[in-house]
């Protein structure tokens, strides 16, 4: 039965259906690490996406602690070049205030003294025993006289400016004072971005190992499946190879019987007419026909001949 419907031994035919299990097999085993595999590059790619993102976070953390420190420090710096630029003024302020008030304690000095001398010339031209006496001390008063006025309008001009630049003097050193307190709040800021930088460098060194073994694992993965899906195609085009050879010996098959029941059929047929109907012609052309041909001659000839004879 097997070689009329497949044209092949009973081993070959079985072979064909071990091989067709063995294929459906190694298909529906492919297919589940495929599977296995796409879940497992699609985790790995979830992972390697998660530890890029925490990455670009701790680094940018790092670049704003570092740029946050960069921006400190130049800020300090430049804070402290202002510092150093307004001690210079009020450096050469202060030198002119103590420059001025020392005039000014001079000029007191000598108002005082040409107020004394005022009043002794004065006592002189109250005492004055003649007339060239009285005008002499009259000179030497408005002499005196107009230098104390020239020494009480300096020094009320110098008040005035050592007024103004200790005003001047008190506003810088607001400001000096102002900048010195900037600076050190940026400075007492200083360690804690400097130890944010350092955890997110430290976080950035981490991430990176944990990025490359996840880009690893998804390029190892993507290289399994490549390799599992490459074997699948093979084996696919080696399925439809087997079915279209299957097809082929399908179709092949109904001329293989035709031929075999041509070529053993009849010889079956030939064998039975020649067995059963010539023994059954034969035992009836013995048993009958002679039999009643031998009767009418034996019944009919003679009589005719002994007509005939007799007649004559």
């Amino acid at each position: 039965m097997l070689i009329l419907l497949t044209g092949k031994s009973n081993h070959d035919y079985i072979h064909n259906l071990t091989d067709q299990s063995v294929f459906t097999q190694s298909l529906a085993s492919l297919e589940k690490l495929i599977i296995k595999l796409r879940q497992k590059k699609q985790e790995a790619s979830n992972l390697r996406k998660k530890a890029e993102k925490q990455l670009l976070q701790v680094r940018s953390l790092e670049r704003r602690s570092s740029s946050g420190l960069n921006s400190i420090d130049r800020k300090i710096e430049s804070e402290k070049e202002d510092a150093t630029d307004i001690s210079g003024i009020l450096n050469q302020k202060t030198s002119q205030l103590e420059s001025i008030e020392r005039l000014i304690t001079a000029a007191r000095e000598n108002l005082n003294r040409e107020k004394d001398a005022f009043g002794e010339v004065e006592q002189e031209l109250e005492f004055a025993k003649n007339l060239e006496e009285e005008q002499n001390a009259k000179s030497r008063l408005g002499t005196i006289n107009d230098h104390i006025h020239e020494l009480e309008f300096e020094i009320k001009n110098r008040e005035k400016t050592a007024k103004k630049i200790a005003e001047e003097v008190a506003k810088f050193n607001e400001i000096k004072s102002k900048i010195s307190t900037k600076i050190q709040k940026q400075s007492k800021s200083k360690p804690s971005l400097r130890e944010v930088m350092s955890t997110s460098h430290k976080a950035a060194e981490k991430f990176t190992k944990e990025l490359e073994q996840k880009t690893r694992a998804e390029e190892s993965a993507a290289k399994a499946l490549e390799k599992l899906t490459s074997n699948l195609q093979a084996l696919l085009a080696k399925k439809r190879k087997l079915s279209q050879k299957r097809k082929s010996i399908k179709s092949k098959a109904p001329s293989r019987k035709a031929t075999k029941k041509k070529s053993k059929a009849p010889s079956r047929k030939a064998t039975k007419k020649k067995s059963k109907a010539p023994s059954r012609k034969a035992t009836k052309k013995k048993s009958k026909a002679p039999s009643r041909k031998a009767t009418k001659k034996k019944s009919k000839a003679p009589s005719r001949k002994a007509t005939k004879k007799k007649s004559k």
